[in-house]
Order: structure tokens, then C-alpha cells, then sequence
């Protein structure tokens, strides 16, 4: 795996990670504290935290594990779901009539650029493609 594949992979699975987590913490007020909406359940935000978070896992594992045979989530994998992901909340921040706080517009916009940011570093390093 070249060198700038490992870097992007380890910066996918901290951000999937960070994310994750953060989604976890839904619970615990984490949503009023960055200023995104809340559901009405705790347990959609709960499990979709989970997924992320697990996404992230598999992507260290594909990084770390890529040497002994391992395998986890491609960057291939990544590239998808990054961009579903990062148009999916783009299109609720352009055209959604969200009722938040300027940090969660703040907060949601940075996932959005981060996250379609990495998917199109991705695409130009063709990182989904192991020679």
C-alpha cells in the first residue's frame, strides 16, 4: 500500500472515528452542545454512531491489518460511503429549513468539507486502486 493511501486511510478512520463517537455521546448531551438537532430518540442517533464508529475501526483495520493479509474496509468502501454521507447532510444544510444555532451550522458545514474533502483526495490519489 503506498505511503499517501496509509495517510489518507488513518485521517478517513480518525474522522469516522471522531464522528462516531461524537454520535454516541448523543445521549449525554452532545447534540445541544454542538448545536445540531435532536431527535426525538436517542436511539437512531445511538446506532448510527455505532456504524460510523465501526466504520472507522474497519478502516484501521484495513491499514494496519493490509500487511499481514487482514482485511477491513477498503478505501474503496470509503470513498462511497464519504460521499453519500457528506452530499446527503450538504443537500439537509442547503435546502433543509434546520432550526440550529450558528455552531451547528458551523459544526455541520466542517463535517461536510472534511468529509467530502477526504473523499476527493481519495478519488485524485485513486487510493481505492492497489497496485
Amino acid at each position: 500500500m503506498k505511503k499517501h493511501h496509509q495517510v489518507l486511510m488513518t485521517i478517513d478512520g480518525i474522522v469516522n472515528l471522531a464522528i462516531g463517537l461524537l454520535l454516541l455521546l448523543v445521549p449525554l448531551g452532545m447534540a445541544e452542545l454542538l448545536g445540531v438537532p435532536r431527535s426525538n430518540l436517542d436511539f437512531y442517533p445511538t446506532i448510527l454512531g455505532g456504524v460510523i464508529f465501526g466504520i472507522g475501526i474497519a478502516l484501521f483495520i484495513e491499514r494496519y491489518g493490509y500487511s499481514r493479509n487482514i482485511r477491513g474496509l477498503g478505501l474503496g468502501g470509503a470513498i462511497a460511503i464519504n460521499f453519500c454521507a457528506g452530499v446527503l447532510l450538504l443537500v439537509w444544510l442547503v435546502t433543509g429549513s434546520l432550526d440550529i444555532p450558528v455552531r451547528g451550522y458551523v459544526f455541520l458545514w466542517a463535517i461536510v468539507i472534511l468529509v467530502l474533502g477526504i473523499g476527493i483526495a481519495e478519488v485524485i490519489t485513486k487510493s481505492w486502486y492497489y497496485e
